[in-house]
């Protein structure tokens, strides 16, 4: 299985440039334990582009939806710790989206992912569906160079939390496609072909947005040290 849970929080945004070297070790070396330690956080995976915005992607896959509304994840975002505070303040145009898993194909997580960004146009949402599931993405992972392919749709509308007011608003997300591989020139080759704006914008997807993403750190909830909570 690729994916570990039924759902994903899916993040896009950009850092202030002076704060990316510190941005990096405090997601690696505390954020990503942190949200580790939350019931039903399964897996934190951030990646990145040095040639495109936003420059940052970040994935936590969950157990279900259920989780990104419960109070322990709730908790934590009103009450961060001081490096988080301030952190939030170097984020710049956050997308943040709170999906459901509609499709998945493949095993694991490549090193490379093409990740799209979109909305359905309204008429043509249903066949939209039924084509990114039966066609176009159906079969992706079997591709020299891919490893797996999957569909998300927005499925909760995040609460304001005390992060949030810190960072200011964050925009939405609708749906996303995310295919991952060990080979960055078959990536860009989907990118250019099968997946690409023009295609999609064809077949009814609008407000696309597209870019390329090396993977930078994975951290799973297995891999972490967890409080007793009865301590």
């Amino acid at each position: 299985m690729a994916l570990l849970g039924e759902a994903a929080m899916i993040l896009a945004f950009d850092i202030a440039p002076n704060a990316i070297s510190e941005h990096d070790h405090w997601h690696s070396h505390e954020h990503l334990h942190e949200r580790m330690s939350i019931p039903g956080f399964l897996r934190g995976s951030r990646w990145s582009s040095k040639d495109s915005s936003p420059r940052y992607f970040v994935m936590y896959e969950v157990s279900d939806l259920e989780t990104l509304s419960a109070s322990p994840y709730l908790d934590r975002l009103n009450n961060p710790s001081v490096w988080t505070a301030k952190m939030m303040k170097y984020y710049h145009g956050m997308n943040r989206g709170f999906c459901r898993l509609v499709f998945s194909g493949g095993y694991g997580l490549g090193s490379y992912c093409l990740l799209l960004r979109f909305s359905p146009d309204p008429e043509h949402e249903v066949a939209l569906r039924d084509w990114l599931a039966r066609k176009a993405l159906a079969s992706l992972h079997k591709k020299t160079g891919l490893v797996s392919a999957h569909q998300f749709e927005a499925a909760l509308t995040p609460e304001m939390t005390k992060e949030q007011r810190i960072r200011g608003k964050d925009s939405g997300v609708d749906w996303v496609l995310l295919v991952t591989g060990y080979d960055k020139d078959a990536v860009g080759e989907l990118a250019a072909a099968e997946l690409s704006v023009t295609e999609l914008e064809r077949h009814g997807c609008i407000n696309l947005v597209s870019c390329i993403y090396q993977m930078e750190h994975s951290l799973s909830r297995t891999e972490i040290e967890i409080p007793d909570s009865t301590d």
